[in-house]
């Protein structure tokens, strides 16, 4: 008689809700095995008896043939005793104990399902939350582990009887699938509209707020992780009254497409742009806009255009294609009445405010925005933004990472303790971490508005929980204003809290995301806005030698006045003219940002500049780039968190070869050794910069030569000032961080000249190189410190 065996079979990482037992037992009743498998908070556990050879097949191959959402971390498994029985069971999931296990993202929906929801002979034919085991919400509706139907938003719809048949039989797509739900038992659609709102009856919801979209109404749209509002991307006066309403100013809308026909006449798509689009994670993907398209139109819009208002000057188009039922059906399904296939699709509440995901608040807070309400019953757990990527020399470049990422953990080089950073104050993630994983929150927003340091704390706790990680190491921004900063002091409680240096926390973020264990400095290249500085100046245009214990700083921009703080951050036409005081130069009135300040205004900003009042010193290459912005005649007055660096990007992309060869090199920047030898960083001087713009547009150059010119020497002052360091330190790997490296075109030459002089270039692609990715950076940081200070 054959010998047999039984063993017990852990599976850890993402292995819940993603068809993991179902696939368990489809296995192993293939093998004839007998035993049982279920949910635990520490993943999957499955016990199997029977042949010896068959059960060693069953745990040969369990992670390579996995469910397609499933990601395996690790599968252990012991021999226990011979129990006996026959058959195998998918038993009630244990609970209690600390949560091990992995919760999966939300996933787009897949072909199955939408071929279902077209079906006009399919139960589930036109059904607004169609799902099964390979897509649908996950994240957002989950409450609790181990994740089951009762730990999720879906425990307030018991299953019909077909239902429950489809959920029990392991042949069917459904088994186990927690969300699964039909028209007989499952969520309901509404369309509210009017003020105040009242449900429309009567008639489809879908067809009813179809109609209204089309008649240029603005839709609050209960999504996936909170409220959109929609409104037809090519009606004009629709795009404009949502960017009044929501207070937006010039930032630029997303799309969302029917389908990629619908975009392609408007923006370039290579294959990697294709790939983002119809992935399971639908993220919004910044598109370079094709030059016909980005053209200045009068207000009557073509058919197949967009609106301008709904990306004014920006370089590139948010699209992204539908990724619930819901969508699918208001965008329209094959055979459905004409209706809009290209809606402005934007977060559901007013700028500065977290997205709006209560029912109840919905009503409330956006009835100053919306027309009208398509909602559904089904309760959102979890807060969750779209997701936004770009593509920059063929890989992704993570701009946003919320939606189909969180919350996903980012593998760890080093291990950590119980660690939790607060992140910045802008683009606000946090991120726990413990032994070799991170878990980086979804998006939380900025942190100057109230309801977003609620949204933060709710998050922080809900993270807690689902990642069993209670942290006993807090990490933040050593800004002593931040109110992230204040949020951590305030919950250490008597735990250690590690304050870490802005820029430092992007070069960190950068090594750990490429999984340099910080054994050999790197060559950090820092460039943002504002990030608070070791002598308490505004830095942002930093060269740091770095690792996760502790940097230097190599060199960095030169401080020019920041005068007024937000004010020249908003009026680039103040940094433009602090720039030129600073570099020697006359304020003539034929210079575009002389002419853009008021007259009132000039005549004060001489002064304050005179008498250095509420003037920070700031090393800030963003701010440059907004100087150089208005000194050009791009951008004086700035909508939006970088606008001015934006569209002079804009400008640069528009540069024909022939406007650029005649105009030789790139502009010059100043090196400046310190006086007293290595002891003081070296500093770029952006002077001759100044001077050379001034000339070019005294000259008569056009902008966008003038924009081409200064991408090209700020990549020349990259490579120069790593070339410096790498002759005296002997480091060879660079680090480009910080938010300005968000702008493609100046990412791509910075790589491509240091990559041309021998350098080993570290690029974000799977987290944001901006504030959105600074507590990776903070986490690590605080980690290595901490271990210093106890183990020196």
């Amino acid at each position: 008689m054959e010998a047999v065996q039984r063993r017990r079979v852990t599976v850890r990482g993402v292995v819940q809700g993603v068809g993991f037992r179902p696939y368990v037992y489809t296995r192993a009743t293939g093998l004839g095995l007998a035993g049982h498998v279920t949910n635990t908070p520490d993943g999957v556990v499955a016990e199997v008896e029977g042949a010896t050879a068959a059960v060693s097949a069953f745990c040969e191959r369990l992670a390579a043939d996995a469910p397609p959402l499933a990601v395996v971390d690790a599968v252990e498994h012991c021999e226990v005793p011979v129990a006996g029985g026959a058959g195998f069971t998918i038993v009630a999931s244990r609970s209690g104990g600390p949560a091990r296990t992995l919760v999966s993202p939300d996933v787009a929906t897949c072909a199955d399902c939408l071929a279902e929801l077209a079906d006009p002979a399919d139960r589930r034919h036109r059904h607004p939350f169609i799902t099964c085991t390979h897509c649908g919400p996950r994240f957002t509706i989950v409450t609790g582990l181990p994740y089951d139907r009762a730990h999720t938003t879906m425990a307030g719809f018991p299953m019909c009887p077909d239902c429950a048949r489809e959920y029990a039989d392991p042949a069917d797509r459904r088994f186990h699938a927690q969300p699964v739900a039909c028209p007989a038992c499952g969520p309901r659609l509404r369309l509210l509209a009017g003020h105040p709102p009242r449900e429309v009856t009567g008639a489809d919801p879908v067809a009813g707020a179809r109609r209204l979209l089309a008649d240029g109404a603005i839709l609050a749209v209960k999504g996936l992780g909170g409220y959109h509002l929609a409104c037809d991307a090519t009606h004009p006066r629709a795009v404009a009254e949502l960017r009044r309403r929501k207070d937006r100013g010039d930032k630029p809308f997303a799309l969302m497409a029917r389908e990629l026909a619908d975009i392609e006449p408007l923006v370039h798509i290579g294959p990697e742009e294709r790939a983002l689009l119809t992935g399971a994670v639908r993220p919004i993907v910044l598109l370079r806009r094709r030059a016909e398209a980005a053209g200045l139109r009068s207000p009557d819009v073509p058919a197949d255009g967009v609106a301008d208002g709904v990306a004014p000057r920006c370089p590139d188009l948010g699209a992204m294609l539908p990724y619930t039922p819901v969508h699918h059906l208001l965008l329209g399904l094959p055979g459905d009445p004409p209706g809009p296939r290209l809606l402005v699709m934007t977060s559901g509440n007013l700028s500065g405010e977290p997205i709006v995901t209560d029912d109840d608040e919905a009503l409330d807070r956006l009835a100053r925005l919306a027309d009208a309400w398509l909602t559904h019953d089904r309760p959102i757990h979890v807060p969750c933004d779209d997701s936004v990527v770009r593509v920059c020399d063929g890989e992704p470049l993570t701009v946003r990472r919320s939606r189909g990422h969180a919350p996903l953990p980012v593998p760890l080089p080093l291990p950590v303790p119980a660690v939790l950073a607060a992140g910045g104050d802008l683009k606000n993630t946090f991120c726990l971490g413990e032994g070799r994983r991170a878990w980086l929150s979804a998006h939380i927003g900025d942190m100057d508005d109230l309801a977003t340091q609620y949204a933060f704390e709710r998050a922080e706790r809900q993270l807690e929980s689902i990642t069993g990680v209670t942290p006993a190491l807090l990490a933040a921004d050593r800004h002593p204003g931040y109110r992230s900063g204040r949020w951590a002091r305030h919950a250490a409680a008597g735990r250690p809290l590690v304050r870490v240096q802005h820029h430092h926390a992007h070069i960190a973020s950068a090594m750990a995301e490429h999984g340099l264990d910080g054994g050999r400095k790197v060559i950090g290249v820092a460039f943002d806005g504002t990030g608070y500085g070791d002598d308490g100046a505004v830095w942002g245009g930093e060269f740091l030698l770095a690792d996760y214990a502790g940097y230097t700083r190599f060199a960095h921009l030169a401080y020019v006045p920041l005068p007024g703080g937000d004010a020249a951050v908003h009026r680039p036409y103040r940094m433009a003219l602090s720039h030129l005081r600073a570099a020697g130069i006359d304020w003539t009135p034929g210079l575009p940002c002389v002419a853009a300040c008021p007259p009132d205004e000039l005549n004060v900003l001489r002064a304050q500049l005179e008498r250095d009042l509420n003037c920070a010193p700031t090393s800030s290459m963003g701010r440059l780039f907004d100087a150089v912005s208005s000194l050009a005649g791009v951008c004086h007055r700035s909508g939006y968190e970088a606008q001015a660096a934006i569209e002079l990007e804009s400008a640069a992309l528009t540069a024909s070869a022939a406007h650029v060869a005649p105009a030789g090199s790139a502009y010059a920047f100043g090196l400046r050794e310190p006086a007293d030898g290595a002891a003081h960083p070296v500093t770029a001087d952006p002077a001759p910069v100044l001077a050379a713009v001034v000339a070019d547009v005294r000259a008569g150059a056009p902008a966008a030569l003038i924009a081409h010119r200064f991408h090209a020497s700020v990549a020349a002052l990259v490579g120069a000032l790593c070339g410096l360091a790498r002759e005296r330190h002997g480091l060879d790997t660079v680090a480009l961080s910080g938010g300005v490296f968000a702008n493609t075109l100046l990412s791509s030459a910075c790589a491509r000249t240091l990559r041309e002089r021998g350098f080993t270039v570290l690029r974000h692609t799977r987290v944001p190189p901006n504030d959105g990715g600074l507590s990776l950076g903070q986490l690590m940081v605080a980690a290595a410190v901490h271990a210093t200070e106890h183990h020196p």
